[in-house]
């Protein structure tokens, strides 16, 4: 029997990002000759549709950069719809081979502060799959409101901020609204304080009920659009893990519950009020 040949090595892509928001990819593929792409492919998540369209897939020239190296650029110029996008290389083959992350510089994404000149922020980090793939998650916001600091204090929550794409107004406020299946519900709309882009606002935590809360701003007040807190502008693709706030707890009228804010699978601002045993 013909022993068989041992896997390919999987091809590993270098990702280099900068200030502006781009992404450069290196990519290891020695012996490669003829046109090569680097293929973004958009999953059927809760954010997109099922249905394949046109803009689920970008396709990036791979040119020769060095010695079995080939590099492709996405510019932030270069519009990538919100979502999260596996990596591929199409080689002269014609197969597209699934990339893994090699050498990932990010640190120029870190605290990155978009002009707004283009009328949206755009955010791309690429990260590794669980299954130790390279994906790069996406956001494309308009208007956008960062998250700057979240400060637990006096038994509520003070959220500092920068608002990108849309001026303030008076009458501004946050809003908290209760996702379904929250007790009783509603919506709470904390007094907003700003200063140009900057803003502030403190949720007291007894105002809300056990359940989940996403938080919003309404920097034109009533009249304008409503604009999801998230905090986006660094190189953490997944900020559940990474950053963690305590809880407090209190005594309400529905029982203990344990109340703190928390970053949702799409890096959005949430507040949790969770019930506890008496």
């Amino acid at each position: 029997m013909t022993p068989s040949a041992p896997p390919a090595a999987p091809l590993r892509a270098d990702c280099i990002g900068d200030s502006a928001g781009g992404l450069t990819f290196d990519v290891a593929a020695r012996g490669t000759t003829g046109a090569a792409l680097l293929v973004l492919r958009r999953r059927a998540d809760r954010a997109v549709a099922a249905a394949a369209a046109a803009d689920d897939t970008v396709s990036l020239p791979l040119a020769p950069a060095a010695a079995g190296r080939l590099r492709a650029a996405l510019p932030s110029s270069v519009a990538l719809p919100e979502g999260r996008w596996d990596a591929y290389a199409l080689l002269a083959d014609g197969e597209p081979h699934r990339l893994v992350p090699g050498v990932t510089d990010l640190s120029p994404l870190a605290d990155r502060a978009p002009g707004g000149l283009l009328g949206h922020v755009a955010v791309r980090v690429p990260y590794a799959t669980r299954q130790g793939n390279l994906t790069v998650r996406s956001w494309l916001r308009a208007p956008h409101a960062e998250v700057a600091e979240l400060r637990p204090e006096g038994g509520g929550l003070t959220v500092r901020g920068r608002v990108y794409g849309i001026p303030f107004a008076p009458g501004a406020y946050a809003e908290l609204r209760a996702r379904p299946g929250a007790f009783a519900g509603g919506v709470r709309r904390p007094a907003v304080t700003a200063e140009r882009t900057e803003f502030a606002f403190t949720v007291p935590y007894d105002t809300l009920t056990p359940g989940e809360w996403d938080v919003w701003l309404r920097p034109a007040g009533e009249s304008g659009p409503p604009v999801r807190l998230a905090r986006l502008l660094d190189d953490v693709a997944d900020k559940q893990p990474v950053l963690t706030y305590p809880r407090v707890r209190l005594e309400t009228p529905y029982g203990p519950v344990a109340v703190g804010p928390r970053y949702t699978r799409d890096n959005d601002l949430a507040l949790t009020v969770a019930p506890l045993e008496p």
